[in-house]
C-alpha cells in the first residue's frame, strides 16, 4: 500500500464545491480524501504550494487516428501528448481506418492505451457501419467493447431517418449520440467560413446556416424521441442560441467549445496558412463573442480540443487540398487559462468543471472528481507560469498549431493517473519519498 501526500495546494473540486489551500492524500490508486489526516503517514509528498490542486482533466473530443493512419499518430503518441497538456482522460474519435465500428474495434482501442501506459482512452463508436450513413452500427456490441457514445464525427449523419433511429436505440445503452453537425450540400469545396473574408480572399466558404440547420433537425430529433444529443464543436452564434433555445424546452442537449472557435478567426486565413483551417471553420468576431457568452451561461456545458493531428506532408499542401484540422491537447489547458480566465470571462472553478465534471458526466465517466474512493487521477497546475508555445516539442507525432510562437499562462506540472505520476514538467521538483535510503 502506497500513500502520496498532495501538499498545501489550492484543492479545486466543483464536484465538491470545493476551492481553498489544503492537502490531498491519495493511497494505491485512490483518493483518500481532502484535509488532514492525523493517523496517515505519506510515503510520498509533492508540494503543490502556489499551485493548483484538481481532478485530472478530461478531454471527450479527440483523433488518435490509430488504426490506420499512424502518420498522423497513435494511441501512444496522443496520450502522450495528453498528458503533458495536464490531460488524464481521452475520448476518441471512430473516424479511423477501419472506423471503430464493432465490438473489437473498441477493444483494440483499450488494449493499445493500455499497452501505452499514458492517459486514460474512451472509445467512441461510430453510428453507422463504416461511417457511411447507411445502416446502424452495432451499439450493442460496440458498448460490451468499452464504447462510452457514438458519432460519425468527421462527417454528419445526412439521414434524419438514420439519425432519428440512433437517438432512439442509445437510449436503451443511455449513452449520448455526438453530433457533427454540418449539411454538406452547403459546404461542398468550402475551405473557411462563407463571408467577408471568403470573399475578400477569393475562397469558397462555408456558411454558418450549414452548422445551424443540422444542430436545429438534431435537437428536433431528439425532443421528439427522449435522446440524449451533444453538440460537438460548435462554432456560430447561431449555433449557441439553438441548443440555448433546447435547453429551456428541456431538451436533453449538451454543448461543447473548443479553444481555437474562442481564439481565433475567419481573418487567420489571409496568411493562407493551413494551420487555420478546420471543420467547422473558423469564424467571425461575432461568433467568438456568442461562443464566449455560451460558455458563461452554461449553453455550452464543456470544453474540448478537437485535437486533430494531420503529418506535416498533408498540412503542406495547397489551401484546397490540405485536411482540416489542428493539434489541441497540449495547448487545451493554457490557451483556456490565458483567454477565459484571465480576461475573467470564467473563473477558475468554472473552467475546471467544464474540463473535469461535466465532461465526465456526459460521457458517464467514472472520473472527474477528488471525492473519496474515486479514481486517483490528478493535475496540478502553475496557474501563473507563462511560456512560449513551440509545436517543435510538442509529443504528437505531427505540429499542425496555429499557436506556434504563442504566449500562455497557466501549465499542468504534475499528472497523476490512477495513483501514479505519469508525467513532470521538466524543472519541476520531483516527488519526495519520506523513507530514509
Amino acid at each position: 500500500m502506497s500513500t502520496i501526500l498532495i501538499r498545501n495546494g489550492r484543492v479545486i473540486d466543483p464536484s465538491q464545491l470545493i476551492d481553498r489551500i489544503d492537502d490531498l492524500w491519495i493511497v494505491d490508486d485512490r483518493i483518500l480524501g481532502i484535509g488532514p489526516q492525523p493517523n496517515r503517514h505519506p510515503d510520498t509528498i509533492i508540494d503543490a504550494t502556489g499551485q493548483i490542486v484538481a481532478p485530472g482533466l478530461i478531454d471527450i473530443h479527440v483523433h488518435l487516428r490509430e488504426p490506420g493512419r499512424e502518420e498522423d499518430e497513435t494511441i501512444a503518441s496522443g496520450t502522450a501528448a495528453a498528458l503533458a497538456g495536464g490531460v488524464t482522460s481521452v475520448a476518441c474519435m471512430p473516424n479511423t481506418e477501419p472506423a471503430i465500428d464493432s465490438q473489437a474495434a473498441a477493444e483494440f482501442v483499450i488494449l493499445q492505451a493500455k499497452r501505452a501506459g499514458n492517459a486514460n482512452v474512451f472509445p467512441i463508436g461510430a453510428i453507422t457501419k463504416g461511417r457511411l450513413g447507411q445502416e446502424l452500427a452495432e451499439f450493442g456490441g460496440l458498448v460490451e467493447g468499452g464504447a462510452v457514445a457514438f458519432t460519425d464525427d468527421g462527417t454528419p449523419v445526412v439521414s434524419a431517418e438514420i439519425m432519428r433511429r440512433a437517438l432512439e436505440y442509445s437510449r436503451m445503452f443511455d449513452k449520448p449520440i455526438l453530433s457533427h453537425a454540418e449539411d454538406l450540400d452547403l459546404t461542398r469545396g468550402g475551405v473557411m467560413n462563407e463571408g467577408i473574408e471568403s470573399l475578400r480572399l477569393g475562397l469558397r466558404g462555408m456558411p454558418a446556416i450549414a452548422e445551424e440547420v443540422m444542430i436545429y433537425r438534431d435537437i428536433a430529433l431528439a425532443e421528439r424521441t427522449g435522446g440524449r444529443l451533444h453538440i460537438l464543436h460548435v462554432s456560430t452564434a447561431g449555433g449557441v442560441d439553438l441548443i440555448r433555445q433546447g435547453k429551456k424546452r428541456g431538451v436533453r442537449v449538451t454543448g461543447e467549445a473548443c479553444p481555437h472557435h474562442f481564439t481565433l478567426t475567419d481573418r487567420c486565413l489571409r496568411t493562407f496558412d493551413s494551420n487555420f483551417k478546420m471543420s467547422p471553420p473558423l469564424r467571425t468576431d461575432n461568433d467568438v463573442q456568442a461562443i464566449i457568452e455560451g460558455l458563461k451561461d452554461g449553453t455550452l456545458d464543456a470544453l474540448a480540443t478537437d485535437h486533430a493531428p494531420h503529418a506535416p506532408e498533408k498540412k503542406s499542401r495547397e489551401l484546397e487540398h490540405t485536411p482540416n484540422g489542428i493539434l489541441g491537447l497540449e495547448t487545451f489547458l493554457p490557451l483556456c487559462v490565458t483567454y477565459l480566465v484571465e480576461p475573467g470571462h470564467l473563473s477558475w472553478s468554472e473552467m475546471i468543471r467544464k474540463m473535469t465534471l461535466v465532461p465526465a458526466g456526459i460521457m458517464s465517466l467514472p472520473r472527474g472528481t477528488l471525492k473519496a474512493n474515486a479514481i486517483a487521477d490528478v493535475t496540478i497546475i502553475d496557474p501563473t507560469t507563462t511560456y512560449t508555445i513551440d509545436v517543435n516539442q510538442s509529443r504528437s507525432k505531427s505540429r499542425n498549431s496555429p499557436y506556434h510562437g504563442w504566449s500562455v499562462r497557466g501549465r499542468a506540472t504534475t499528472v497523476l493517473v490512477g495513483g501514479r505520476v505519469k508525467y513532470q514538467l521538466a524543472g519541476t521538483p520531483p516527488p519526495q519519498s519520506t523513507h530514509l535510503a
